[in-house]
Formats: structure tokens, C-alpha cells, sequence
């Protein structure tokens, strides 16, 4: 039987210990580092196993759509600056004789939660690099046109006001990848099941985890030679105005002198 597998981003982070005292009496709660497994149940029969993030990601195995967007409503108390839109990946799964990925289907060997949470560490990584991705190429997309109309004007025609303004955007979005970028990193969960790091290794190289955070990292420096253009052109801006300051302050003393020499021989 062919059932489903869904991951969404919803917000930065989650209120996790909150979060975990929250979900005791609606099932089997468990929590980990950085991570909550929920065993939900039904007419004592295990319904679906939901996996919590700390980085704003949640796993859904084995529900319905009406019965993910339920979940995902009893969350948003507990989210940390909410995203406008949640990002989301799905994957169908079911129980075969070896554990593998294929085509967006998940085949697994056994029933075992903690194999589940291991693919979910990969899952859960994928979908939060997605809104990365998403964020820094819309903010060189905001920002292509200033390096164009340097190279054609030989400048860029902002105030200083707008250039603050855009250095700060820059900043603020290159600040808030880089201060979460650990979690692309190997989970340290894996720390104490090293047994379930293969799970773990297979799903994050069918996502293309690794080639993708290359990548990430490539767009990141972009914005940041985008910063420094705006921080030389401000600096051009700033040294510009001194120069024409100290041309007007000698251009007025030096008719100040000639004044004063024309009255004398008046």
C-alpha cells in the first residue's frame, strides 16, 4: 500500500521544548536533539509518524491532505517568524525489502521510526535549503541591475538613502543564511545512531544536498561582491561630496580675497 510522505518549511524555527510539552496528550512523544518524533494512533492502530524540526520544518508520514493542513494549523502557535508561504515536497512511500529512493517513492525495509527520522533529517534539510535558494536568487534578482548600469553609466544612480536601504537588505538575508546554514551540515543526531547515518547519506545524495549547498554558497558571495559594489559606490558618493565641499569653500575664499583686494584699491 502506497502511502504519503510530506515536508513543509513553515516558519525560521520552532518553540521546540514548548512544542514538546504541547503534544503529550495527543500520542507518543519523543524528543531528540534538535528534533520531536509523534506517534499518532487511531482505534489503537498506528495512524502516522510526524517528525518536528527546530529549524521550522515538520515531516508527515502516512496522512492525508486534510490531515497534514490539521497538523500544520496546531503548529503556527508555536512557529518563529512564520514564512508567507509554506514551502513544501512530497513523496509517496511504502514497505519492500530493501530501503531505497527512486523517483520521488521512498521504499522502506522495515517499519522503524528511527530509520523514518533519519530520512526525515534529509528531507527536512532539503525543503529549508529550498527557501534559502528561493530567498538569496530573489535578492540578486532585486539587485541585478546595479552591476549592469555600472558597467554601462559608470555608476549607480541611487541615493544614499536607497543605497543604505539596499545594503541592509543585503546584508540582512546574506546575515540570516549564514547564521543557519549549520543546519545543512551533517545532523549531529547521528552522533549517538551512527547505524542510521546510511539512511541519512542515501536520501541527502538523491536530494543533491551537498552539490546544492555548493551552490548556495556560490549565490552568497554574489550578494556579497553586490554589497561591496554599493559600500565602494557610497564611499565614491561620500568622497565625491568632500572634493566638491572643499572646490566650493576655496572658490568662495578666493573671492572673498579678490573682493577684499578690489575694495582696498577702491
Amino acid at each position: 500500500m502506497i502511502h504519503r510522505c510530506t515536508t513543509y518549511c513553515t516558519a525560521a524555527t520552532y518553540d521546540l521544548p514548548r512544542l514538546f510539552q504541547s503534544l503529550q496528550p495527543f500520542g507518543s512523544a519523543q524528543l531528540f536533539r534538535d528534533s520531536i518524533h509523534l506517534l499518532i494512533k487511531e482505534d489503537r492502530r498506528v495512524k502516522g509518524d510526524v517528525f518536528y524540526f527546530s529549524y521550522g520544518c515538520v515531516v508527515l508520514w502516512g496522512f492525508s491532505e486534510e490531515e497534514e493542513q490539521s497538523i500544520l494549523n496546531s503548529l503556527k502557535e508555536y512557529e518563529r517568524d512564520s514564512l508567507p508561504r509554506p514551502e513544501m515536497d512530497e513523496f509517496t512511500y511504502l514497505y519492500g525489502e530493501a530501503m531505497q529512493i527512486d523517483e520521488d517513492e521512498i521504499i522502506l525495509h522495515n517499519k522503524n521510526a528511527l530509520i523514518k527520522l533519519a530520512i526525515s533529517h534529509g528531507l527536512a534539510q532539503s525543503v529549508k535549503l529550498t527557501t534559502f535558494e528561493e530567498a538569496i536568487q530573489k535578492t540578486i534578482d532585486n539587485t541585478k541591475s546595479l552591476p549592469e548600469n555600472l558597467a554601462r553609466k559608470g555608476k549607480i544612480k541611487l541615493s544614499r538613502k536607497e543605497i543604505y536601504q539596499k545594503m541592509g537588505e543585503l546584508f540582512t538575508e546574506r546575515n540570516f543564511i549564514n547564521i543557519h546554514s549549520e543546519i545543512l551540515d551533517t545532523p549531529e543526531f547521528f552522533w549517538n545512531y551512527p547505524e542510521l547515518e546510511p539512511f541519512y547519506r542515501r536520501t541527502a545524495h538523491y536530494l543533491d544536498l551537498n552539490k546544492r549547498v555548493e551552490v548556495l554558497n556560490k549565490r552568497l558571495t554574489v550578494v556579497h561582491e553586490l554589497f561591496q559594489i554599493l559600500s565602494n559606490e557610497l564611499n565614491h558618493q561620500h568622497t565625491y561630496r568632500l572634493e566638491l565641499s572643499i572646490i566650493i569653500l576655496i572658490a568662495i575664499e578666493v573671492t572673498i580675497a579678490m573682493l577684499r583686494d578690489l575694495f582696498h584699491l577702491i
